[in-house]
Protein backbone atom coordinates (compact mmCIF):
# COMPACT_ATOMS: atom_id res chain seq x y z
CA UNK A 1 0.00 0.00 0.00
CA UNK A 2 1.49 3.43 -1.20
CA UNK A 3 2.14 5.61 1.98
CA UNK A 4 0.27 8.42 0.30
CA UNK A 5 -3.15 6.44 0.67
CA UNK A 6 -2.74 6.54 4.75
CA UNK A 7 -4.81 9.16 5.93
CA UNK A 8 -3.20 9.41 9.54
CA UNK A 9 0.92 10.57 9.23
CA UNK A 10 1.38 12.71 12.38
CA UNK A 11 2.87 11.15 15.15
CA UNK A 12 1.16 12.86 18.08
CA UNK A 13 -2.40 11.56 16.28
CA UNK A 14 -1.14 7.77 16.22
CA UNK A 15 0.05 7.71 19.23
CA UNK A 16 -2.95 9.53 21.00
CA UNK A 17 -5.35 6.72 18.61
CA UNK A 18 -2.95 4.01 20.28
CA UNK A 19 -3.40 5.35 23.61
CA UNK A 20 -7.43 5.38 23.15
CA UNK A 21 -7.38 1.62 21.90
CA UNK A 22 -5.29 0.37 25.21
CA UNK A 23 -7.89 2.62 27.05
CA UNK A 24 -10.64 1.36 25.40
CA UNK A 25 -9.37 -1.92 26.21
CA UNK A 26 -8.91 -1.91 29.30
CA UNK A 27 -11.90 -0.24 30.05
CA UNK A 28 -14.15 -3.39 28.89
CA UNK A 29 -11.78 -5.78 30.43
CA UNK A 30 -12.83 -4.31 33.72
CA UNK A 31 -16.23 -3.96 33.61
CA UNK A 32 -18.17 -6.65 35.61
CA UNK A 33 -20.56 -7.20 32.64
CA UNK A 34 -21.15 -11.14 31.49
CA UNK A 35 -20.42 -10.67 27.63
CA UNK A 36 -17.15 -9.08 28.64
CA UNK A 37 -16.21 -10.94 31.05
CA UNK A 38 -16.97 -14.28 28.54
CA UNK A 39 -15.02 -12.56 25.97
CA UNK A 40 -11.68 -11.78 27.98
CA UNK A 41 -11.75 -15.08 29.11
CA UNK A 42 -11.33 -15.97 25.62
CA UNK A 43 -9.36 -13.55 24.07
CA UNK A 44 -6.88 -11.65 26.39
CA UNK A 45 -6.40 -8.04 26.61
CA UNK A 46 -2.86 -8.19 25.66
CA UNK A 47 -3.55 -9.80 22.46
CA UNK A 48 -6.07 -7.19 21.53
CA UNK A 49 -3.45 -4.96 21.94
CA UNK A 50 -1.13 -6.43 19.67
CA UNK A 51 -3.89 -6.47 16.86
CA UNK A 52 -6.11 -3.81 17.03
CA UNK A 53 -3.56 -1.63 15.89
CA UNK A 54 -2.57 -4.13 13.08
CA UNK A 55 -6.12 -3.47 11.38
CA UNK A 56 -5.49 0.16 11.20
CA UNK A 57 -2.56 -0.73 8.69
CA UNK A 58 -4.31 -3.13 7.34
CA UNK A 59 -7.25 -3.14 5.86
CA UNK A 60 -7.98 -0.29 7.16
CA UNK A 61 -4.90 1.51 5.87
CA UNK A 62 -5.38 4.83 8.76
CA UNK A 63 -2.01 4.58 9.53
CA UNK A 64 1.58 3.81 7.79
CA UNK A 65 3.85 2.19 10.56
CA UNK A 66 7.20 2.71 7.82
CA UNK A 67 6.53 6.32 8.24
CA UNK A 68 6.15 6.75 12.10
CA UNK A 69 8.90 6.80 14.29
CA UNK A 70 7.01 5.72 17.36
CA UNK A 71 8.00 2.25 17.33
CA UNK A 72 11.80 3.45 16.89
CA UNK A 73 10.64 5.70 20.16
CA UNK A 74 9.55 2.96 21.87
CA UNK A 75 12.10 0.37 21.88
CA UNK A 76 14.81 2.66 21.98
CA UNK A 77 13.55 4.97 25.03
CA UNK A 78 10.26 3.04 26.50
CA UNK A 79 11.55 -0.41 26.48
CA UNK A 80 14.96 -0.03 28.02
CA UNK A 81 13.34 2.17 30.82
CA UNK A 82 10.83 -1.01 31.14
CA UNK A 83 13.80 -3.09 31.29
CA UNK A 84 14.93 -0.68 34.40
CA UNK A 85 11.40 -0.69 36.57
CA UNK A 86 10.94 -4.43 35.94
CA UNK A 87 14.61 -4.80 37.37
CA UNK A 88 15.15 -2.83 39.68
CA UNK A 89 13.26 -5.36 42.32
CA UNK A 90 14.02 -8.37 40.68
CA UNK A 91 14.85 -11.51 42.83
CA UNK A 92 18.20 -12.69 41.39
CA UNK A 93 18.53 -15.93 43.56
CA UNK A 94 14.88 -16.74 42.87
CA UNK A 95 15.69 -16.72 39.11
CA UNK A 96 18.44 -18.74 39.42
CA UNK A 97 15.61 -20.72 41.73
CA UNK A 98 13.47 -21.23 38.11
CA UNK A 99 16.37 -24.37 37.65
CA UNK A 100 17.13 -25.95 34.16
CA UNK A 101 14.09 -26.15 32.35
CA UNK A 102 13.99 -22.53 31.51
CA UNK A 103 17.19 -23.21 29.58
CA UNK A 104 16.05 -26.35 28.05
CA UNK A 105 13.49 -25.13 26.31
CA UNK A 106 15.62 -22.00 25.24
CA UNK A 107 17.43 -24.77 23.37
CA UNK A 108 14.73 -26.57 22.11
CA UNK A 109 13.13 -23.52 20.44
CA UNK A 110 16.99 -23.29 18.82
CA UNK A 111 16.78 -26.65 17.55
CA UNK A 112 13.27 -26.57 16.08
CA UNK A 113 14.51 -23.33 13.98
CA UNK A 114 17.35 -24.97 13.21
CA UNK A 115 15.23 -28.19 12.11
CA UNK A 116 12.66 -26.30 10.73
CA UNK A 117 14.26 -24.37 8.17
CA UNK A 118 15.83 -27.25 6.02
CA UNK A 119 11.91 -29.28 6.48
CA UNK A 120 10.58 -26.09 5.08
CA UNK A 121 13.43 -25.69 2.27
CA UNK A 122 12.29 -29.51 1.50
CA UNK A 123 8.63 -28.97 0.57
CA UNK A 124 9.54 -25.73 -1.09
CA UNK A 125 11.68 -27.62 -3.43
CA UNK A 126 10.18 -30.99 -3.26
CA UNK A 127 6.12 -30.80 -2.82
CA UNK A 128 5.55 -27.04 -3.98
CA UNK A 129 8.54 -26.44 -6.94
CA UNK A 130 7.81 -23.07 -7.94
CA UNK A 131 6.88 -21.67 -4.70
CA UNK A 132 9.17 -18.88 -4.97
CA UNK A 133 10.66 -17.77 -8.36
CA UNK A 134 14.01 -18.57 -7.24
CA UNK A 135 16.40 -21.45 -7.75
CA UNK A 136 16.90 -23.51 -4.57
CA UNK A 137 20.39 -22.14 -4.05
CA UNK A 138 19.30 -18.87 -3.49
CA UNK A 139 15.88 -20.16 -1.48
CA UNK A 140 18.22 -21.68 0.96
CA UNK A 141 21.06 -18.80 0.93
CA UNK A 142 17.59 -16.18 1.94
CA UNK A 143 16.24 -18.84 3.73
CA UNK A 144 19.45 -18.83 6.21
CA UNK A 145 18.95 -15.08 6.83
CA UNK A 146 15.20 -16.04 8.62
CA UNK A 147 17.00 -18.47 10.38
CA UNK A 148 19.28 -15.46 12.06
CA UNK A 149 16.52 -13.71 13.13
CA UNK A 150 14.57 -16.56 14.66
CA UNK A 151 17.45 -17.45 16.78
CA UNK A 152 19.62 -14.59 17.27
CA UNK A 153 17.84 -11.06 16.22
CA UNK A 154 18.07 -8.39 13.18
CA UNK A 155 21.82 -8.14 14.11
CA UNK A 156 22.21 -12.08 13.61
CA UNK A 157 19.76 -11.52 10.65
CA UNK A 158 22.24 -8.93 8.72
CA UNK A 159 25.36 -10.98 9.26
CA UNK A 160 24.08 -14.63 7.50
CA UNK A 161 23.09 -11.65 4.79
CA UNK A 162 26.78 -10.88 4.54
CA UNK A 163 28.28 -14.72 4.87
CA UNK A 164 25.94 -16.01 2.04
CA UNK A 165 25.60 -13.11 -0.13
CA UNK A 166 22.09 -12.91 -0.82
CA UNK A 167 20.66 -10.30 -2.75
CA UNK A 168 18.77 -7.21 -1.54
CA UNK A 169 15.35 -7.75 -3.57
CA UNK A 170 15.71 -11.67 -2.02
CA UNK A 171 16.33 -10.76 1.34
CA UNK A 172 13.43 -8.22 1.07
CA UNK A 173 11.23 -11.23 0.45
CA UNK A 174 12.17 -13.34 3.29
CA UNK A 175 11.87 -9.85 5.81
CA UNK A 176 8.14 -10.62 4.99
CA UNK A 177 8.41 -14.49 6.05
CA UNK A 178 10.15 -13.24 9.34
CA UNK A 179 7.89 -10.27 10.15
CA UNK A 180 4.92 -11.59 9.33
CA UNK A 181 5.21 -15.26 10.66
CA UNK A 182 6.95 -14.10 13.87
CA UNK A 183 3.99 -11.35 14.62
CA UNK A 184 1.34 -14.13 14.35
CA UNK A 185 3.27 -16.28 16.31
CA UNK A 186 3.64 -13.85 18.98
CA UNK A 187 -0.14 -13.05 18.94
CA UNK A 188 -0.38 -17.12 19.94
CA UNK A 189 1.95 -17.30 22.41
CA UNK A 190 -0.03 -14.11 23.74
CA UNK A 191 -3.56 -16.09 23.68
CA UNK A 192 -1.75 -18.70 25.46
CA UNK A 193 -0.30 -16.48 28.12
CA UNK A 194 -4.61 -16.47 29.04
CA UNK A 195 -5.09 -20.00 29.04
CA UNK A 196 -1.78 -20.97 30.94
CA UNK A 197 -3.41 -22.89 32.95
CA UNK A 198 -5.05 -25.17 30.88
CA UNK A 199 -1.64 -25.94 28.41
CA UNK A 200 -0.01 -26.68 32.02
CA UNK A 201 -2.31 -29.01 32.69
CA UNK A 202 -1.58 -30.21 29.31
CA UNK A 203 2.25 -30.86 30.12
CA UNK A 204 2.00 -32.13 33.71
CA UNK A 205 4.20 -29.39 34.31
CA UNK A 206 5.48 -28.74 37.33
CA UNK A 207 5.10 -24.67 38.21
CA UNK A 208 5.90 -24.47 41.61
CA UNK A 209 9.32 -23.08 40.85
CA UNK A 210 7.85 -19.74 39.20
CA UNK A 211 5.03 -19.64 41.73
CA UNK A 212 7.75 -19.34 44.56
CA UNK A 213 9.77 -16.22 42.32
CA UNK A 214 5.97 -14.59 42.06
CA UNK A 215 5.05 -15.43 45.35
CA UNK A 216 8.47 -14.70 46.95
CA UNK A 217 8.21 -10.82 44.99
CA UNK A 218 4.95 -10.11 46.04
CA UNK A 219 4.93 -10.61 49.38
CA UNK A 220 8.43 -8.47 49.74
CA UNK A 221 6.20 -5.80 48.22
CA UNK A 222 3.15 -6.86 49.97
CA UNK A 223 1.80 -3.44 52.73
CA UNK A 224 4.34 -1.54 51.34
CA UNK A 225 2.50 0.41 48.31
CA UNK A 226 1.98 3.60 48.92
CA UNK A 227 0.47 6.64 46.90
CA UNK A 228 2.99 8.14 45.33
CA UNK A 229 3.52 11.96 45.46
CA UNK A 230 5.15 14.28 42.20
CA UNK A 231 8.77 13.78 44.20
CA UNK A 232 7.92 9.90 44.21
CA UNK A 233 7.02 10.43 40.62
CA UNK A 234 9.84 11.93 39.42
CA UNK A 235 12.43 10.09 40.83
CA UNK A 236 11.30 7.08 39.44
CA UNK A 237 10.93 8.90 35.74
CA UNK A 238 14.69 10.02 36.57
CA UNK A 239 15.82 6.70 37.83
CA UNK A 240 14.44 5.02 34.30
CA UNK A 241 15.44 8.23 32.03
CA UNK A 242 18.80 8.14 33.53
CA UNK A 243 19.23 5.09 32.97
CA UNK A 244 18.15 5.25 29.16
CA UNK A 245 19.99 7.81 28.90
CA UNK A 246 23.12 6.18 30.76
CA UNK A 247 22.47 2.71 28.04
CA UNK A 248 22.45 4.94 25.12
CA UNK A 249 25.58 6.39 26.22
CA UNK A 250 27.51 3.31 26.87
CA UNK A 251 26.28 1.90 23.74
CA UNK A 252 27.84 4.95 21.53
CA UNK A 253 31.28 4.47 23.39
CA UNK A 254 31.60 0.73 22.93
CA UNK A 255 30.08 0.83 18.92
CA UNK A 256 33.17 2.26 18.07
CA UNK A 257 35.24 -0.61 19.60
CA UNK A 258 32.68 -2.50 18.01
CA UNK A 259 33.15 -1.84 14.57
CA UNK A 260 36.87 -1.33 14.93
CA UNK A 261 37.28 -5.15 15.67
CA UNK A 262 33.80 -5.83 13.17
CA UNK A 263 35.89 -8.12 10.87
CA UNK A 264 37.23 -10.16 13.77
CA UNK A 265 33.72 -10.44 15.29
CA UNK A 266 32.00 -11.17 12.14
CA UNK A 267 34.83 -14.34 11.25
CA UNK A 268 34.35 -15.55 15.07
CA UNK A 269 30.81 -15.36 14.43
CA UNK A 270 29.77 -12.40 16.93
CA UNK A 271 28.85 -10.05 14.78
CA UNK A 272 25.39 -9.50 17.49
CA UNK A 273 27.96 -7.20 19.37
CA UNK A 274 27.97 -4.89 16.19
CA UNK A 275 24.05 -3.99 16.84
CA UNK A 276 23.48 -0.55 19.03
CA UNK A 277 20.54 -1.82 19.89
CA UNK A 278 21.92 -4.81 21.35
CA UNK A 279 24.00 -3.08 23.53
CA UNK A 280 21.35 -0.39 24.57
CA UNK A 281 19.29 -3.72 25.89
CA UNK A 282 22.43 -5.39 27.83
CA UNK A 283 23.35 -1.66 29.56
CA UNK A 284 19.69 -1.45 31.01
CA UNK A 285 19.06 -4.70 32.22
CA UNK A 286 22.66 -4.46 33.69
CA UNK A 287 21.40 -1.00 34.92
CA UNK A 288 18.33 -2.23 36.64
CA UNK A 289 19.94 -5.02 37.87
CA UNK A 290 22.63 -3.23 39.83
CA UNK A 291 19.52 -0.60 41.41
CA UNK A 292 17.93 -3.59 42.61
CA UNK A 293 21.29 -4.40 45.23
CA UNK A 294 20.81 -0.88 46.91
CA UNK A 295 17.67 1.00 48.37
CA UNK A 296 16.68 2.42 45.08
CA UNK A 297 14.93 -1.00 44.90
CA UNK A 298 12.08 0.21 46.82
CA UNK A 299 11.03 2.50 44.27
CA UNK A 300 8.74 -0.73 43.64
CA UNK A 301 6.38 0.40 46.85
CA UNK A 302 5.39 3.39 44.54
CA UNK A 303 4.52 1.34 41.42
CA UNK A 304 7.60 0.61 39.38
CA UNK A 305 6.35 -2.40 37.66
CA UNK A 306 3.25 -0.97 36.83
CA UNK A 307 5.06 1.99 34.98
CA UNK A 308 7.10 -0.85 33.27
CA UNK A 309 3.94 -2.55 32.26
CA UNK A 310 2.36 0.56 30.73
CA UNK A 311 5.12 1.09 28.72
CA UNK A 312 5.78 -2.43 27.34
CA UNK A 313 1.86 -2.05 26.19
CA UNK A 314 2.55 0.69 24.20
CA UNK A 315 5.63 -1.06 22.57
CA UNK A 316 3.11 -3.71 21.99
CA UNK A 317 0.92 -1.34 20.18
CA UNK A 318 3.20 0.10 17.99
CA UNK A 319 4.45 -3.49 17.23
CA UNK A 320 1.27 -4.27 16.19
CA UNK A 321 1.07 -1.76 14.40
CA UNK A 322 4.36 -2.79 12.11
CA UNK A 323 1.91 -5.70 11.23
CA UNK A 324 0.67 -5.96 7.81
CA UNK A 325 -1.63 -8.60 7.62
CA UNK A 326 -2.20 -8.41 3.66
CA UNK A 327 1.22 -9.09 3.15
CA UNK A 328 -0.73 -13.07 4.12
CA UNK A 329 -2.71 -13.12 1.40
CA UNK A 330 -0.91 -11.17 -0.70
CA UNK A 331 2.32 -14.00 -0.83
CA UNK A 332 0.57 -17.16 0.09
CA UNK A 333 3.64 -19.30 -0.71
CA UNK A 334 5.95 -17.01 1.68
CA UNK A 335 3.40 -17.86 4.37
CA UNK A 336 3.37 -21.53 3.60
CA UNK A 337 7.40 -21.59 4.18
CA UNK A 338 6.70 -19.86 7.51
CA UNK A 339 3.72 -21.64 8.41
CA UNK A 340 5.70 -24.96 7.96
CA UNK A 341 8.81 -23.51 9.92
CA UNK A 342 7.03 -22.37 12.28
CA UNK A 343 5.20 -25.63 13.28
CA UNK A 344 8.35 -27.83 13.09
CA UNK A 345 9.59 -24.84 15.86
CA UNK A 346 6.26 -25.34 17.74
CA UNK A 347 6.34 -29.46 17.53
CA UNK A 348 9.51 -29.69 18.98
CA UNK A 349 8.94 -27.20 21.75
CA UNK A 350 5.41 -29.06 22.94
CA UNK A 351 7.25 -32.35 22.19
CA UNK A 352 10.03 -31.28 24.96
CA UNK A 353 7.69 -29.89 27.65
CA UNK A 354 5.55 -32.57 27.85
CA UNK A 355 8.66 -34.60 27.91
CA UNK A 356 10.41 -32.88 30.42
CA UNK A 357 6.78 -31.60 32.17
CA UNK A 358 7.98 -27.38 31.64
CA UNK A 359 5.64 -25.09 32.37
CA UNK A 360 4.14 -23.07 29.29
CA UNK A 361 6.03 -20.15 30.70
CA UNK A 362 9.10 -21.71 29.77
CA UNK A 363 7.86 -22.63 26.79
CA UNK A 364 6.47 -18.89 25.51
CA UNK A 365 9.51 -17.24 26.91
CA UNK A 366 12.03 -20.08 25.70
CA UNK A 367 10.46 -19.25 22.17
CA UNK A 368 9.61 -15.46 22.43
CA UNK A 369 13.42 -15.19 23.17
CA UNK A 370 14.57 -16.70 19.79
CA UNK A 371 11.58 -16.24 17.22
CA UNK A 372 11.56 -11.96 18.76
CA UNK A 373 14.47 -11.34 21.25
CA UNK A 374 15.09 -8.71 23.57
CA UNK A 375 12.10 -6.38 21.85
CA UNK A 376 9.36 -8.71 22.70
CA UNK A 377 10.29 -11.53 25.21
CA UNK A 378 10.09 -9.63 28.11
CA UNK A 379 6.69 -9.13 26.66
CA UNK A 380 5.53 -12.15 26.52
CA UNK A 381 6.65 -12.64 30.23
CA UNK A 382 5.12 -10.02 31.47
CA UNK A 383 2.02 -11.81 30.30
CA UNK A 384 2.06 -14.15 33.30
CA UNK A 385 3.56 -12.11 35.51
CA UNK A 386 5.10 -8.42 35.44
CA UNK A 387 8.16 -9.77 37.71
CA UNK A 388 9.35 -12.36 35.68
CA UNK A 389 10.14 -9.98 32.30
CA UNK A 390 13.53 -10.44 32.73
CA UNK A 391 13.60 -14.03 32.37
CA UNK A 392 12.52 -12.80 28.57
CA UNK A 393 15.32 -10.41 28.60
CA UNK A 394 17.85 -13.19 29.94
CA UNK A 395 16.71 -15.61 27.63
CA UNK A 396 16.88 -13.31 24.65
CA UNK A 397 20.33 -11.63 25.09
CA UNK A 398 21.22 -15.63 25.02
CA UNK A 399 19.47 -15.88 21.72
CA UNK A 400 21.78 -13.25 19.96
CA UNK A 401 24.57 -14.73 21.04
CA UNK A 402 23.57 -18.49 19.60
CA UNK A 403 22.27 -16.66 16.47
CA UNK A 404 24.78 -16.47 14.14
CA UNK A 405 26.27 -20.08 15.10
CA UNK A 406 22.58 -21.73 14.88
CA UNK A 407 21.67 -20.27 11.61
CA UNK A 408 24.72 -21.18 9.80
CA UNK A 409 23.92 -24.94 10.75
CA UNK A 410 20.75 -24.28 9.80
CA UNK A 411 22.14 -23.14 6.28
CA UNK A 412 24.53 -25.59 5.82
CA UNK A 413 22.05 -28.56 6.32
CA UNK A 414 19.68 -26.74 3.72
CA UNK A 415 23.09 -26.16 1.23
CA UNK A 416 23.58 -30.17 1.51
CA UNK A 417 20.02 -31.18 0.60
Amino acid sequence: MNQSVHLITNDAVILGLLMLILAGIFYTSSLDHPFFRRFYRVVPALLLCYFIPALLNWPLGLVSAESSGLYSMATNYLLPASLIFLCLSIDIGGLIKLGSKSIIMFLAGTAGVIIGGPIAFFFAKNVFPGILPVDSDSLWRGMSTVAGSWIGGSANQTALKEIYQVPDNLFGTMLVVDVIVANIWLGILLYGAGITEKIDRFFKADTSSIDHVKHQIEALHKGREKNPGSGDLILLMATAFVGVGLSHYLADLTMPLMLANKQWLVENRLSALISGFFWIVVYATTFGLLISFTRLRHMEDVGASRWGTVFIYILVTTIGMKMNLGEVFSNPGLFLIGLIWMLTHAAVMIITARVIRAPFFFFAVGSQANIGGAASAPIVASAFSPVLAPVGVIMAVLGYALGTYGAIVCAQIMAEM
